[in-house]
């Protein structure tokens, strides 16, 4: 990779700006020297640590890990730290010497402007793909499918079908999960997205719009439904309501190489690797 490509670099910085950004609107930032913890406030999943922005001076060392480490222990949160390789190279050095198993992961982004291309059909005259709004009565199905979806991680076909949604819908409706992405609907923080055959839950999404930057995130097909275009039809609405939103940069991290071939398929450039570290394999 060329880091000396200013287009490239410019794109990693937005990035890293995003990345600094998102928490904010839900959570408190500790300071910890060249890194920040996010601390959610409230319900929802917990955020993490990551390289603090703008920081100049001493790269990362694994001290400086080992102390979140301690506070996110004495706050009982998942002892996690996500990063982009070519935008704070140290830190995996670091990470590794504290202690943590780093994982891989292509980092994604469309060209400004640009849509999606070389899409497949979704099979089935029946399958309509949407944007969903806070009050419509499928958020809650948008919302459950993903977690289905990733009960059966990969790309290859498997058994859980739109049987097992209901059940996990019901949970996320009781703990408060809905009733909070329908709140970030409403303040234009999340955009959700379903795809359905005669009415039945197949696949879903969402897109996180920060200033000009939206990450697309949690796409997820049933794995009863996979291999016929669901997740990229998808996909396709996530990036068009992003652009109506005037989203310039549409980025995502793919879950493994042969995730990130089809998004590369469909007009995705691979511009970095998105790592994340946590205890064990």
């Amino acid at each position: 990779m060329d880091h000396s490509d200013p287009a490239r670099r410019s794109l990693l910085d937005r990035i890293e700006e995003y990345y600094d950004a998102v928490p904010r609107s839900v959570a408190r930032a500790e300071d910890f020297g060249p890194l920040t913890l996010f601390v959610r406030e409230g319900r929802g999943w917990p955020f993490y640590g990551r390289p603090a922005l703008g920081r100049r001076g001493a790269a990362v060392t694994a001290a400086d890990v080992l102390r979140v480490r301690a506070r996110q222990r004495e706050l009982g949160l998942p002892e996690s730290f996500e990063w982009v390789a070519e935008t704070t190279p140290a830190l995996r050095a670091a990470a590794e010497e504290a202690g943590l198993v780093v994982r891989e992961h292509p980092l994604m982004a469309l060209d400004d402007a640009a849509t999606l291309t070389g899409l497949p059909a979704a099979a089935g005259d029946g399958v309509s793909v949407r944007v969903v709004g806070a009050d419509d009565p499928a958020l809650a199905a948008a919302v459950a499918v993903p977690f289905v979806a990733f009960g059966e991680p990969g790309t290859g076909v498997g058994t859980a079908g739109p049987e097992a949604v209901a059940a996990v819908e019901r949970t996320l409706v009781a703990d408060g999960t809905v009733g909070q992405i329908a709140s970030r609907v409403r303040a234009g923080l999340t955009a959700v997205a379903l795809a359905t055959e005669n009415g039945t839950p197949l696949c879903a999404g969402q897109h996180q719009p920060a200033g000009a930057v939206s990450e697309l995130v949690g796409i997820g097909t049933l794995p009863a439904a996979r291999r016929r275009g669901l997740g990229l039809a998808l996909t396709a609405a996530l990036v068009a309501d992003a652009r109506s939103r005037g989203m310039r940069t549409v980025f995502l991290s793919a879950g493994d190489e042969s995730v990130a071939r089809v998004y590369a398929r469909a007009g995705f450039r691979r511009v970095g690797t998105a790592l994340i570290a946590s205890p064990g394999a």
